[in-house]
């Protein structure tokens, strides 16, 4: 069995993590919303350009209803994630929101568990266990002066919920790519997500900010759809080949990329405990793989 769809998983925390990072620079005036919308175009133009580059488009006719039903329900599920995760970016710190965001892969494999009978052995339950802990760990490290107001815990509520439907989306688009090409799946996944995030912009009527972004903004915007892009075509093709339960907990590794340029970007600091509790997420990351 090739172990190729490893390599991928790797693949898809790298660019993760630089996503967060260009993410952040982009939204520090601009609106989330907004820059979620702007940012999926360039994920899209990405994700059609692989598919032509792979030659799978042709196979888009074979697809049956089932494939598509969760296809699409797997793109709603990415774009509930995307609004909620960038939006707790603006408002809280990266070093808060990655790890809470990450912390995705315990809820991923109980999924699998119940929905895809991948088995959970007594590893992988140590393994659950380093994660949890180490996620509780590097939440509790940095609590805001504003955190006992409403408005000073509304990233932390944003953040959970980009957690619940992380989590949908693998459970949801590993059963919606059994049968279709992982670059195909990835770019009609994106369509949905497109549609979902400009009707957010449109609902909420904020499309006039749209000519009030800086260059410099629209530019790591851009940067960030580019580094979705990669990941996400890594992340799918990882999925498509490998289990679920192995390929999130590799791609949560991508905090490990986000602390390190949190930290030479923003000058955000780790704790002890909170260095002690990304340890500990990467160990039960690595027992995860065996």
């Amino acid at each position: 069995m090739s172990f190729m769809w490893v390599l991928f998983a790797f693949g898809s925390a790298f660019f993760a993590g630089i996503t967060a990072i260009l993410a952040k620079c982009g939204i520090k005036n601009t609106d989330s919303d907004v820059a979620t919308a702007i940012r999926t175009i360039v994920v899209l133009a990405f994700s059609w350009l692989m598919v032509l580059i792979s030659g799978s488009f042709s196979t888009i006719i074979v697809l049956d209803t089932k494939t598509w039903v969760f296809l699409v329900l797997s793109g709603l599920s990415t774009g509930a994630s995307w609004l909620c995760y960038f939006k707790a970016l603006q408002l809280g710190d990266i070093n808060k929101v990655v790890p809470i965001d990450k912390s995705s892969t315990v809820l991923t494999i109980l999924l699998a568990f119940i929905f895809l009978g991948e088995k959970i052995t007594l590893i992988n339950t140590a393994a659950i266990i380093l994660i949890g802990v180490g996620t509780f760990l590097m939440i509790e490290k940095k609590k805001s002066a504003t955190s006992g107001n409403s408005k000073g815990r509304m990233w932390l509520i944003y953040a959970l919920l980009s957690t619940v439907f992380a989590s949908l989306t693998a459970i949801l688009g590993k059963v919606g790519i059994d049968v279709v090409e992982s670059n195909l799946g990835t770019a009609i996944r994106t369509c949905v997500v497109l549609i979902m995030a400009w009707l957010i912009v449109l609902i909420k009527r904020k499309q006039s900010a749209v000519k009030n972004i800086s260059s410099k903004e629209l530019i790591f915007i851009c940067l960030s759809g580019l580094a979705t892009g990669g990941s996400w075509l890594c992340y799918y093709k990882a999925l498509h080949d490998g289990l679920a339960s192995v390929v999130v907990p590799i791609d949560k590794l991508s905090i490990l990329v986000s602390i390190a340029f949190s930290y030479f970007v923003f000058k955000e600091r780790l704790s002890k405990k909170s260095a002690l509790g990304s340890c500990l997420i990467v160990a039960g990351t690595l027992v995860m793989l065996i």
